[in-house]
């Protein structure tokens, strides 16, 4: 059998594997892409987007990739950092003073970091708000900044700053503010323009959709017990759109990943003595969205993320800068993952072998049954590596 005999084998025992689990799961719908230096070498597309119109998944289906959009976030302090416009060990208080508010027995709110909030260790707590019922009068999240600085006087840090990793969502939206108040634009603005439309991600975008692509919009669903209810449709993530507020196409998500691998695509003008390409009549390099050295420093480690602050499990990887690392065979795997509002998704790549996949699921199965899938999932795509 021929090397590419022997990958088609597995790329295709790949893509029966995922309709069958998640067929025996109940997953209402989901896709699977892997990339391999700026080539799709496997693509499956399962299921529906919504059940009640039976509109299938497919490479268009846009997802909402909840926790997967914080690494844009770190991509984005990373640039204002490359552009003289900050420092990663600048006190977070230099741009947002209102945090001086919070409670911080371990010493001084200056001497925590846009560095430790990028870790995740600058002690916060993991949730965005204190309490949630999960009613359907209640918002999502908070929309407003004014709503976080009023829980300010009632917000503690946790632990010494830089001591310990513990997953935090409120410091990945002071990363968001922080973004906003540097470069003088909102968020979604900021990314947009120098991230996504760079990139060619022309049908990614944050929280409510465009009319135009509403009939590509996936619904959401959760399995608990055994029943099937239906998540928010285009719930609003507020202002917490730096920690979860991306939709995006797979088709959209596969050139980040290729940007992640430092592969262009296979088709677009290609000069192999450079990383340009052509794009709409102009080359193009990947640096101009961030350097290379920059984005290997994101994948340093800096913290064993074994467990929260609270002793609780939680990864089995080290943090580095947003982004998870972990190791096989030798190998440096890197990755990120998403759940909110019924989507699941998960990005893992692995800069040696210019490899990536994702896998993102519009149902949310509750208990054993569901956190099999995942690890099933994971366990799949990096037999394939």
């Amino acid at each position: 059998m021929t090397l590419g005999h022997a990958q088609t084998d597995k790329t295709d025992a790949l893509r029966q594997g995922f309709r069958s689990e998640l067929e025996k799961a109940g997953v209402a719908g989901g896709s699977l892409v892997v990339v391999r230096e700026g080539k799709l070498i496997a693509e499956e597309h399962y299921g529906l987007a919504n059940i009640e119109k039976k509109q299938p998944a497919n490479a268009a289906t846009i997802y909402h990739w909840a926790s997967n959009t914080k690494p844009f976030t770190g991509i984005a302090i990373l640039q204002l950092r490359d552009r003289g416009l900050l420092k990663l060990d600048d006190p977070v208080t230099k741009y947002l003073p209102e945090l001086r508010r919070i409670h911080n027995p371990f010493g001084s709110m200056d001497e925590i970091t846009i560095r430790h909030l990028l870790s995740h260790s600058g002690g916060f707590r993991g949730g965005t708000w204190p309490w949630r019922n999960n009613k359907p009068w209640e918002p999502f999240e908070p929309t407003e900044w004014s709503q976080l600085v009023a829980m300010f006087p009632f917000t503690e840090v946790l632990f010494k700053p830089g001591s310990k990793f513990s997953y935090s969502n409120p410091g990945i939206i002071y990363l968001g503010r922080i973004i906003e108040e540097v470069s003088g634009e909102p968020y979604e603005a900021y990314i947009d323009k120098n991230i996504l439309r760079p990139l060619g991600m022309h049908s990614s975008y944050f929280d409510k959709t465009p009319p135009h692509l509403l009939p590509h919009r996936s619904h959401s669903y959760f399995i608990r017990e055994g029943k099937r209810t239906e998540g928010r449709f285009d719930a609003d993530t507020g202002i917490t759109v730096s920690n979860s507020g991306l939709n995006a196409p797979v088709a959209d998500m596969a050139k980040y990943l290729n940007f992640l691998l430092g592969s262009p695509p296979a088709r677009g003008g290609v000069d192999p003595a450079s990383a340009d390409w052509v794009v709409g009549g102009r080359a193009f390099n990947y640096d101009t969205v961030l350097k290379r050295s920059s984005l290997e420093e994101m994948w340093q480690p800096l913290l064993k993320a074994e467990t929260d602050a609270n002793g609780n499990a939680g990864f089995t990887t080290d943090i580095g800068l947003i982004f998870f690392l972990d190791q096989r065979d030798g190998r440096k795997l890197i990755g990120h993952g998403g759940d909110q509002n019924g989507f699941i998704s998960y990005i893992e790549f692995i800069p040696a072998s210019k490899t990536a996949s994702l896998f993102v699921l519009n149902t949310d199965v509750a208990g054993k049954p569901g956190a099999d899938l995942i690890s099933g999932l994971r366990r799949s795509l990096r037999e394939l590596f």
